[in-house]
């Protein structure tokens, strides 16, 4: 069996998230609204898709942003989604196909809302406009909720199922692609999923390496943190967790790679509660409306892949 190149992160340990190399991501876009997640880049690196949700999270939609060169346009409602609750897209390999969660009911005619499915729209080219959305079926959708979609390059579907049945939470699955047919999806090993949450698991072209959310776990910095597990030849390894210069004592979650950069969430706050001297209204709403300000917001971290 071939060896799997592991993944060396970027990360020193001494020092604070807010030293470490994590920037912001098209900051400007993203500020303008309350909260952002989940984003996917299209293979092609002109096109990123996230959500945007409301304060309290009751609302989501599918923002679309273009490039030309190297201006990002201004963001658009995606054409498939604004009338639902949408979340975590996923791009197809070819860019031609994407992923993305919904509450939509399955049939047009009526208003009854389903629990979350995985959902997919195509197009004939990267410059086409995107189909209207088809639910993914069976055997990777249920009557239990199914979210945030990664496939690797063999068509391998990683993705999270909550099935309340099996007295866990949420657990991350896999569904083989073969014979171009999906497989009954199998829950990842317990190396990776615990009695906790599991969730938004990002996993590499090669499936050399998985990356995920997991909430409140022992060595975790407080709330969710993104931990990494490696495919070795006994199997996926016992899951770690990315450190302190990629987590911290907020949430952080929504992992994404592409070109040796990780993308992620965080509700990083970095807000002041006392100042040497009173506010004014300038100053006060700069600082309510600084990016790291505890809402859902990107960043970006680089990351090396080193061949051992």
């Amino acid at each position: 069996m071939k060896r799997i190149l592991p993944l060396i992160f970027l990360i020193f340990s001494q020092f604070s998230f807010s030293q470490n190399l994590a920037k912001q991501f098209i900051p400007d876009i993203v500020s303008l609204f309350p909260n952002v997640r989940d984003v996917a880049i299209s293979p092609n690196g002109k096109e990123v898709m996230f959500s945007a949700q409301s304060v309290m999270g009751n609302l989501s939609t599918i923002i679309t942003v273009t490039k030309n060169g190297k201006q990002w346009n201004k963001p658009k409602v995606a054409s498939f989604s604004g009338q639902y609750f949408d979340l975590e897209p996923f791009f197809s390999n070819d860019g031609l196909k994407l992923f993305f969660v919904s509450k939509r009911p399955l049939d047009a005619t009526t208003t009854e809302v389903k629990d979350f499915d995985i959902w997919y729209v195509e197009r004939q080219t990267l410059d086409s406009e995107w189909s209207e959305a088809k639910n993914l079926g069976s055997p990777i959708n249920t009557e239990h909720g199914e979210f945030y979609p990664s496939i690797a390059e063999n068509g391998n579907f990683y993705f999270t199922r909550d099935d309340p049945t099996l007295g866990k939470k949420d657990d991350l699955y896999v569904s083989e692609f073969i014979n171009s047919t999906y497989t009954e999806p199998k829950a990842l090993p317990d190396t990776i999923n615990s009695e906790g949450y599991e969730y938004n698991a990002f996993v590499a072209p090669n499936e050399s390496y998985i990356l995920f959310g997991s909430y409140n776990r022992k060595d975790g910095f407080g709330s969710g943190d993104i931990y990494i597990s490696y495919n070795s030849e006994n199997g996926w390894t016992e899951a770690k967790n990315l450190g302190n210069t990629i987590n911290t004592d907020k949430m952080d979650y929504c992992p994404f790679v592409k070109n040796d950069v990780l993308y992620f969430t965080s509700k990083l706050d970095n807000t002041k509660t006392d100042f040497k001297m009173s506010l004014s209204i300038k100053e006060l709403l700069q600082e309510f409306n600084k990016y790291d300000n505890g809402l859902s917001r990107l960043y970006q971290v680089s990351m090396d892949v080193i061949a051992d």
